[in-house]
């Protein structure tokens, strides 16, 4: 029996998802003040999504995602600086670069458990720390990439102080890798990918091409955290070594563990609530406010995470009308 249509009720849009993304698109016309957040949450939303095509779908553990999303970064820093301002093209760049790293680096987490992944991932984005470190005459070193002057996006629309045109280029971007991850994820190859992570086994004896969909996906992830890089250093003007971090693998894992994996909407729905929370928490308790985010984390991780996403997800079910 086919797949396809329950697949295609699966990928039918609901009322809510459309009011999301209408009001995502109408901040872009608020007073300026929020433009600036707004555009981290974007670029946060995007690097969680990222890291959920492989968690949440293919159940691949990585504890160094920063790798492809510094990888994107300075890809498309170093290629302003040096060739080009376009933006455009620094972020065709910055994919590509990503790509080559994920593919490359995809194939030494095929084999071995959980725990050999986490290792394999930390490994990989701690020795690109240190490469990038100890190349200072390109990457900058400790006292970042500087000197990036960012042309205007499309030749008309200039990168304002406000964040308004980084905030509309980065929701932009953002929206559209979501459209192609969601025609991935509701797609024969999206159902292949769930059916790896429930049971890899199982999966590879009813035909599934277990490593070339890993694979696959592992590289559509690192292209789309390469994006997410690239619109950072193009919104900011700037690229550190920061990118590269543990913290930054921690971060997104973190906002990705609060939406809630395994859904297009958990990434974006935890880095809404991550920011919200740092902006608001920093503001209000500048020196303390790791102990509240700390224990905000683990209360909902104790009864409030699938309250909340199962919330969520049954606002989208019933708004199907």
């Amino acid at each position: 029996m086919s797949a396809s249509p329950g697949l295609a009720r699966r990928a039918r849009w609901r009322v809510a998802e459309v009011v999301f993304w209408v009001l995502a698109f109408a901040a872009i016309f608020l007073p300026p003040g929020k433009h600036l957040l707004l555009n981290e949450v974007a670029i946060l939303a995007l690097f969680a999504l990222s890291l959920d095509l492989i968690l949440g779908y293919a159940g691949i553990i990585s504890l160094g995602h920063a790798a492809f999303f510094g990888t994107g970064a300075y890809a498309a820093g170093l290629l302003c600086k040096l060739v080009t301002s376009d933006p455009l093209v620094g972020m065709a760049v910055a994919i590509a670069a990503a790509a080559a790293m994920g593919f490359v680096t995809s194939f030494l987490v095929l084999r071995g458990t959980d725990l050999t992944r986490l290792m394999v991932t930390l490994g990989v984005a701690l020795v690109l720390h240190e490469v990038a470190n100890a190349l200072p005459q390109w990457t900058g070193g400790a006292d970042g990439l500087q000197g990036m002057a960012v042309g205007p996006l499309l030749g008309h629309f200039d990168f304002d102080l406000y964040g308004r045109t980084a905030y509309a280029y980065s929701l932009t971007t953002l929206f559209a890798l979501f459209l192609l991850a969601r025609r991935i994820v509701y797609s024969p190859f999206g159902l292949s990918l769930m059916a790896i992570r429930r049971n890899t086994l199982r999966a590879s004896a009813l035909g599934v091409p277990v490593n070339r969909r890993l694979v696959a996906v592992y590289t559509l992830a690192a292209a789309y955290a390469g994006a997410a890089g690239a619109l950072l250093a193009q919104t900011t003007a700037y690229v550190s070594l920061e990118v590269l971090e543990f913290q930054r693998s921690a971060d997104v894992l973190l906002a990705l563990i609060i939406g809630g994996a395994g859904w297009l909407y958990g990434g974006i729905a935890g880095a809404i609530l991550f920011k919200v929370l740092h902006d608001t928490l920093s503001s209000s308790s500048p020196q303390f406010w790791m102990f509240w985010m700390g224990l905000f984390l683990v209360v909902l991780a104790l009864v409030g995470r699938e309250r909340l996403s199962g919330g969520v997800r049954g606002l989208l079910a019933r708004a199907r009308r």
